[in-house]
């Protein structure tokens, strides 16, 4: 399936999303590019070819979302695969006692915002279309994929809205497998550990070393093409539902 599907990636512009969108153009695959209007998805799509097309997107819109699903309708005719890869984040203590300062409400409601909200506007847009396709032999229609994290299940000091966020994809991704069980939706959250994507790239050599000794085995950085690696079994695999896949060498999180 993966190597004949319609995909819409969201984050497509960079790092895991990149991956992804580049794992399936090199398949044969069909993708919408969704990223913010500031990011490079534009340049991306026209280096792989006529098979992607970028399309601005806020996660959080529905209107944009909603064109960017007309886009795949219009240009490839269905979608089979949505790859949530959205996302952001912000560290800081719940209440910083030597400044006095709390946690900015608003910072923890952005993250939410565009992790949790974000994913969910585009899981409930997708389906709709998906639910177009014609089921195959199991009955399958298409596959949703969502990114949550490791910080889900441990989160760090300072990660409350980040890990709030990914925890909530978690936790969403059974009951939203079972809702769309009725109609042939499979939907799997990989939760990935330490990746070399540009928000790691941007820290100093010396702490990229050392996050990587963190990691058990194999005892470093995670390379994006592993994650669109996974993608791809999930979507081929068609046992595979209701799950999130930690993806992280045994990675533990320190506090």
């Amino acid at each position: 399936m993966f190597k004949n599907a319609v995909a819409l990636v969201t984050g497509g512009a960079s790092g895991l999303g990149r991956a992804t969108v580049e794992r399936f153009a090199n398949s044969g695959a069909r993708v919408v590019l969704c990223d913010l209007g500031t990011s490079k998805g534009e340049d991306v799509a026209k280096g792989l070819g006529n098979n992607v097309v970028f399309v601005p997107v806020d996660v959080t819109s529905e209107a944009d979302v909603t064109k960017a699903l007309s886009v795949a309708k219009e240009k490839f005719g269905r979608l089979d695969v949505s790859v949530n890869c959205a996302g952001t984040a912000v560290a800081f203590k719940t209440y910083n006692f030597n400044k006095k300062i709390p946690h900015q409400l608003a910072d923890f409601a952005r993250v939410l915002t565009v992790n949790t909200v974000g994913t969910f506007n585009v899981i409930r847009l997708s389906a709709g279309l998906m639910g177009d396709n014609e089921p195959n032999a199991d009955g399958q229609r298409g596959v949703i994929v969502n990114t949550a994290s490791v910080a889900a299940y441990d989160g760090q000091i300072g990660q409350a809205a980040y890990s709030a966020s990914k925890g909530a994809v978690v936790g969403m991704t059974l009951p939203i497998a079972r809702d769309l069980s009725t109609h042939g939706i499979r939907v799997v959250t990989i939760a990935p550990g330490l990746f070399d994507t540009p928000m790691l790239q941007a820290l100093p050599e010396k702490v990229r070393a050392f996050l990587a000794k963190t990691v058990p085995f194999p005892q470093r950085l995670g390379n994006p093409s592993e994650y669109a690696q996974l993608v791809e079994s999930i979507v081929d695999n068609p046992l595979l539902n209701g799950e999130t896949i930690r993806l992280d060498g045994a990675l533990r999180m320190m506090p």
